[in-house]
């Protein structure tokens, strides 16, 4: 067997595409409930919030970025202390999301809402109640300000579902 040398850019780009390869098998095939349950049972893995911070941290270094053309101010989450842009699309009748931020771990917390919505009917996502973010302990464990901002991104891609459902 041949070894095939790589740069860390193209392992990178390589760990990016498999992650959104495999993100989008799981889109395709589960459901809210189960991506949350599925979530639910990855964070149970980890003792230590520290850990968890370490996998948030993960989950936002895996995230490609945002195309720049979407990141404009009418994408940027209102109430976030970071900056976090969310854009949202239609494609056959499925709302698939992308986001970027400034910050790894709010990047991060953005990667798992799109894990869970990205990919599902808008009024799916709309009357979903998103029980894994308390779950996980999320709420519980960010600080007032990360907390803010995720009830901002929440609320904008409820705001998106409502708005795509109603078209």
């Amino acid at each position: 067997m041949r070894r095939i040398e790589k740069s860390g850019d193209d392992v990178r780009r390589l760990t990016e595409i498999s992650y959104y390869a495999v993100l989008t098998i799981r889109i395709k095939n589960m459901t809210i409930e189960e991506t949350e349950r599925e979530i639910v049972d990855e964070f149970a893995v980890f003792d230590d919030w520290m850990d968890k911070y370490a996998y948030l941290i993960e989950i936002g270094s895996g995230m490609p970025g945002m195309d720049e053309a979407h990141k404009t101010e009418d994408n940027l989450i209102k109430g976030c202390q970071s900056r976090v842009w969310f854009h949202a699309e239609m494609k056959d009748g499925l709302l698939y999301f992308t986001a970027d931020s400034d910050a790894i771990i709010t990047k991060g917390i953005a990667g798992l809402l799109i894990r869970v919505f990205s990919g599902q009917k808008p009024e799916d996502i709309a009357k979903a109640d998103m029980h894994f973010i308390d779950e996980i302990g999320l709420t519980q464990h960010l600080s007032p300000t990360r907390s803010n901002g995720l009830l901002s991104m929440v609320k904008q891609i409820k705001m998106y579902a409502i708005a795509y459902a109603n078209q």
